[in-house]
């Protein structure tokens, strides 16, 4: 790593990510083991993930790089999206507060909206997939559904998020052979008193990220096709006990324009050593 390189650390609900200004270091001059070193939360930075941002094909456009804290890269992350259209605009990348994210994924429509808390929005073209996959619910669960909300997602009805031992279930499930050769995130979700609320199992990290947000509406989908959402937006506690909101059209059981809003916090601003 070049002396006194910027990287920005900026958190999704818990999920936390480092983003490269591409402008200045392009994507393809970030190799895995660099990315590696970044994500370690020991000799690192430390993060879920790791992004770049370069200039997209047009105004208003951002090409949005993500990579798993693994080093491989993924077609897209949900709150990395979020992430990403906060850090554009505070970048000036974009002219205004709404932009579209070039992604491998496709296009991801987003806005950043102003006030303290920091959040943004983003919309999604549409969910694929939905099936039920040959796996044998364990107990304690009630159902599971497999579905693509711009990377594939495994949803997992239980009976208490809480009481699941996501180690192990989730590594179990997002390594089942009905889902290979490139397993899913394992969203695990539950409705207590109060609210919904889920834990979700990401691979790449192989382990328990704070939030979700693809998952989240992986998680609303299942929900829809099931009945157990009749009007939205629908709000869902993730890990970090922030909020998720999914939002969209409801028809017949389907959850159709899907966005979500949530947490686009920038963290902080650091120079990497050598």
């Amino acid at each position: 790593m070049n002396n006194g390189l910027v990287v920005y650390k900026l958190s999704g609900s818990g999920n936390d990510f480092v983003f490269a200004d591409g402008r200045l270091t392009p994507a393809n001059r970030w190799k895995p083991e660099i990315i590696r070193q970044i994500c370690d939360r020991r000799a690192g930075v430390g993060a879920d993930g790791f992004a770049v941002l370069e200039r997209g094909s047009g105004p208003g456009r951002v090409r949005f790089h993500f990579f798993n804290n693994d080093g491989s890269r993924a077609p897209m992350c949900g709150n990395g999206s979020l992430c990403a259209t906060r850090i554009a605009r505070w970048l000036e990348m974009v002219p205004t507060d709404e932009m579209v994210l070039e992604t491998d994924a496709g296009e991801v429509h987003t806005r950043f909206l102003e006030g303290p808390e920091e959040r943004s929005e983003f919309k999604l073209e549409g969910i694929s997939g939905l099936c039920e996959p040959d796996i044998e619910p364990a107990p304690g669960e009630h159902s599971v559904h497999f579905l693509t909300v711009a990377v594939p997602h495994l949803v997992v009805v239980v009976d208490d998020v809480a009481a699941v031992p996501l180690a192990q279930r989730g590594r179990e499930l997002r390594f089942h052979h009905a889902l290979a050769p490139e397993g899913a995130n394992v969203n695990f979700v539950s409705r207590g008193p109060e609210a919904w609320a889920m834990r979700t199992y990401e691979r790449g990290v192989e382990g328990e990220t704070f939030a979700c947000a693809t998952g989240a509406v992986s998680c609303a989908a299942v929900l829809c096709y099931l009945r157990q959402i009749d009007t939205l937006p629908w709000h869902v506690r993730s890990a970090s006990g922030l909020t998720l909101a999914v939002g969209g059209r409801l028809v017949d059981g389907k959850l159709e324009e899907p966005s979500l809003i949530g947490e686009s916090r920038l963290v902080f601003r650091a120079h990497l050593g050598t």
